[in-house]
């Protein structure tokens, strides 16, 4: 399984977008420091919403990114060597070699197991975290049909808002882009041809700073200058009901990087289970050498 794990891990296989073993933590908790003295200088508290959801958040993210990065290297190359080392000594054991070597094959196959257990384990918190909560690209968060805003009453809501500041929560995690709206998908670029929808988009990249607005509280009311209407086939003028993130992916990338993410995670579960067993069989074969 390890093995697998290596030729499918999302940081090994550099299916991120970024080299996380040299991003500078340092450096952003120094910027938080710096912004927290400017605050001070001005006699103010640094607003809550700042302090959560950009730097404490972004020290967090690289924290884990790094912390990640580290622990996949670590405990894939580790299960494999003592992978390795366990079944050559078994190898021995089985052909009646070294028989008076057992006690200590046992005491070596508790180590190993306690060792790659915790190792593993770590890198699948890490690996969870990270699936779940961060991202590399900023894609905004939409669902299946394209539609990241809802009209209520003559205001618009956002289907992602999570509460004022709370920027992370508009974007789409590693954890969301196994889904068809972050892939090519051929009934979603089709149903994005109609006037329903063609009128009823915005841009994340032209028009990023009004998305953004939009998402920016619970709702949002439209101007004059972007009523988000169309003409209907009847030639009535008609409120937009739904709002569209106009980003239609055309390659299958953003699945790719998610099924690495996931795989590697529900892998590593099991590499922890057989790490498990491992102590336990050792710690039999040091306390009980003549029964195997």
């Amino acid at each position: 399984m390890t093995i697998i794990n290596l030729s499918i891990g999302p940081i090994v296989n550099h299916a991120v977008d970024d080299d996380w073993g040299t991003l500078n933590c340092a450096r952003r908790k120094d910027n938080y420091d710096d912004r927290k003295d400017y605050y001070k200088e001005l006699n103010q508290e640094m607003p809550d919403a700042e302090k959560k959801y950009v730097y404490k958040w972004s020290i967090k993210e690289c924290e884990r990114k790094k912390g990640m990065h580290d622990m996949e290297y670590t405990a894939f190359i580790f299960d494999i060597v003592i992978g390795f080392v366990c079944g050559l000594i078994g190898l021995l054991h089985l052909f009646d070699l070294k028989k008076d070597f057992v006690s200590n094959t046992g005491l070596i196959g508790l180590g190993c197991g306690v060792v790659g257990f915790v190792l593993t384990f770590v890198y699948v918190i890490l690996n969870g975290l990270v699936y779940t909560q961060y991202y590399d690209d900023i894609m905004i968060k939409r669902d299946g049909d394209g539609i990241f805003a809802e009209l209520e009453g003559d205001k618009y809501k956002c289907k992602y808002f999570d509460e004022e500041g709370n920027t992370p929560a508009l974007y789409a995690k590693y954890s969301d882009l196994g889904k068809k709206q972050y892939n090519y998908n051929k009934d979603l670029e089709e149903s994005y041809n109609s006037d329903e929808v063609s009128f009823c988009k915005v841009n994340p990249h032209s028009d990023s700073l009004l998305l953004l607005t939009i998402c920016a509280k619970e709702s949002y009311t439209p101007t004059l200058t972007r009523p988000f209407t169309y003409i209907a086939s009847n030639g009535n003028t008609v409120k937009c009901q739904n709002l569209y993130v106009d980003d239609i992916e055309s390659g299958i990338t953003n699945k790719d990087k998610s099924d690495r993410f996931l795989t590697a995670l529900i892998l590593s579960i099991f590499v922890c289970l057989a790490n498990i067993g491992l102590a336990l069989f050792g710690f039999l074969l040091f306390r009980a050498p003549s029964d195997f």
